[in-house]
């Protein structure tokens, strides 16, 4: 297991990254998303019952989510963002890339001071191989520099720096002394520059001597990583995978993110899965509605699995990817109610609901639940409170050993 502790961003662990090149960032980017987003959704699915017509759900679930997805799209569509250096720029001239790491720093300062930022947001540069090295540092260095002398010395809340297609733990290690660099450069707190790393060859899972990889990596990130993005179509290509079955549901894929979770087991390392490259694009309302129910069903698939965050790539997926994820909550919230409420009254003394046995382990899980629910906005906190008979510290304490603890010594 990884023998450093991994950096910590904020305690919400957001359901997606969405990706954009470089070249098109505003401040005004992910409000513009979701306009888009919300435009889409009232036209090819104007009421909750043509929604779970496209996704094949059940009519009174879809009722349940429709608002719940709405008001989201208004108030928040997207809640993490990657400026994007690397596929959704290419390969420029310098004085190009230079020119547009500049501008896109310079128009999240602006978000910043406008308050238009989403929760999350970052860059990601291209990858520290031989080749493109030099490039993808000057960018990051360029970015941050215009970034923080613009927002009078300061980094945005949760900024986060993505590595692409690692080959080698010293590209790690390079990252870190960069991060060093500009920390000390621009006089910002040590460690505050964190990183992601993107798991998308096959040195990501296991290194060349036979070892898995990404404990190295979160080692030799001393502190910095928050996170391992699972890139989809990079990996399977780099598997031999031809191009009509480069998809999530691949089982290469599913083996990889298997070993991402039990070599980023006991961390709070976050796991991401990939993105769904089929669009719900056009004016076919049927294109859209099939691109929408691909994009329902590998997102599904991601939760079932236990990755909990994914990646977008087009404003009308949003639309989906709170859908999926509404839908996978909201339609196991009663019997988890009924197990956690039972769980709990009896003291984390084993008992059985609805022929299903639970035990301390089970009672975290469920817990859990609650807990993603509500930090995906599913549910409120009130109605998590309500629904798993806890109270707000008990939810907050994120432990169902206190829980069981504190109701014992109530008894």
């Amino acid at each position: 297991m990884p023998d450093a502790s991994p950096a910590r961003r904020s305690t919400r662990q957001p359901v997606h990254t969405v990706y954009g090149g470089a070249h098109l960032f505003t401040p005004e980017t992910t409000a513009k998303l979701g306009a888009i987003a919300l435009k889409t959704l009232r036209e090819y699915a104007p009421d909750a019952a043509t929604l779970a017509t496209a996704l094949a759900m059940d009519a009174s679930l879809a009722e349940r989510i429709y608002p719940r997805v709405v008001a989201k799209l208004e108030r928040e569509p997207v809640e993490d963002y990657r400026i994007d250096f690397e596929d959704g720029f290419g390969s420029r001239p310098d004085a190009e890339e230079d020119t547009v790491a500049r501008t896109a720093a310079l128009n999240v300062a602006a978000g910043m001071k406008a308050g238009t930022l989403p929760p999350g947001i970052g860059i990601r540069i291209k990858n520290l191989g031989d080749e493109t090295q030099h490039r993808a540092l000057r960018t990051l260095g360029l970015f941050v520099s215009a970034m923080v002398d613009g927002a009078g010395g300061t980094l945005p809340p949760d900024f986060i720096v993505t590595l692409p297609k690692i080959t080698a733990p010293d590209q790690v290690s390079m990252l870190v002394s960069a991060c060093g660099a500009l920390e000390k450069s621009h006089k910002l707190p040590a460690g505050s520059l964190k990183f992601e790393v993107m798991i998308e060859t096959a040195e990501s899972i296991f290194s060349r001597d036979g070892r898995v990889a990404l404990p190295e990596f979160i080692a030799r990130g001393q502190g910095r990583v928050t996170a391992a993005h699972f890139g989809t179509y990079d990996y399977t290509a780099s598997m031999g995978i031809t191009a009509a079955h480069q998809h999530m549901l691949h089982p290469a894929c599913d083996f990889a993110k298997h070993v991402m979770q039990v070599a980023l087991s006991g961390t709070d390392v976050w796991m991401s899965d990939g993105a769904t490259t089929i669009l719900p694009t056009g004016k076919d309302r049927s294109v859209i509605h099939a691109a929408w129910k691909l994009h329902a069903d590998q997102v599904r698939h991601s939760l079932i699995g236990g990755f909990y965050q994914g990646w977008d790539l087009h404003p009308a997926q949003l639309v989906t990817r709170y859908a999926a994820v509404y839908a996978f909550f909201l339609e196991g919230l009663d019997a988890a109610s009924e197990r956690l409420q039972n769980f709990v009254q009896k003291a984390a003394q084993a008992t059985s609901v609805g022929g299903v046995f639970d035990d301390a382990a089970t009672g975290q899980g469920l817990l859990n639940y609650f807990l993603r629910a509500m930090n995906c906005g599913a549910i409120t906190e009130q109605e998590a409170v309500k629904m798993s008979g806890l109270t707000v510290t008990e939810l907050k304490s994120k432990s169902f050993g206190k829980i069981a603890a504190g109701r014992r010594q109530q008894a």
